[in-house]
């Protein structure tokens, strides 16, 4: 199977809750067995050659830099469906305008939503402020990865220290 270079998306629904967490640059997309769309590159360029394959499909030689229109429309979609949104990790390279279109897109998605949106972790935080979104979301925190953890029930060392005294 070939895999993106950068990261791994993952939305997942339960309940009224849909969760999108990303780790580092997220850019493949999991939702069950169905292949994604994403643009790809053959260097880590704003400037590379870029097009837009399945997520399945990507060469070895070229990597995954942000989610394509039909990951996007497919987000959007569970975004308006959703009660809340923690989200952790942007969907691509945003921070290089070829390849923000998608995190773009999602941000809006949530901005517009009716859905409790709580972004968490310094990139998705900078990326909602870079597109003006940041005062559109119910809650903007820095503390990312933790915060998910925290969520999925893991212990985290410096609370576990606490618990113990």
């Amino acid at each position: 199977m070939n895999v993106f270079k950068l990261a791994v998306t993952i939305i997942a629904r339960h309940w009224s809750y849909l969760l999108i967490y990303t780790l580092a640059l997220g850019c493949m997309a999991i939702l069950g067995s169905g292949a994604i769309e994403a643009p790809q590159a053959s260097e880590f360029s704003n400037d590379a050659d870029k097009k837009i394959v399945s997520a399945d499909s990507i060469p070895a030689d070229m990597m995954g830099m942000d989610i394509g229109p039909e990951t996007v429309k497919l987000f959007a979609g569970e975004v308006a469906k959703a009660a809340t949104v923690i989200w952790n990790g942007p969907m691509g390279v945003f921070e290089m305008p070829n390849f923000a279109v998608g995190t773009e897109e999602v941000a809006k998605a949530l901005a517009v939503s009716s859905a409790v949106t709580v972004i968490g972790g310094g990139d998705s935080a900078a990326a909602v402020k870079q597109f003006g979104l940041e005062d559109k979301m119910t809650h903007v925190s820095t503390g990312g990865g933790a915060s998910m953890e925290f969520l999925e029930g893991k212990e985290l060392p410096g609370i576990a220290v606490l618990e113990d005294k």
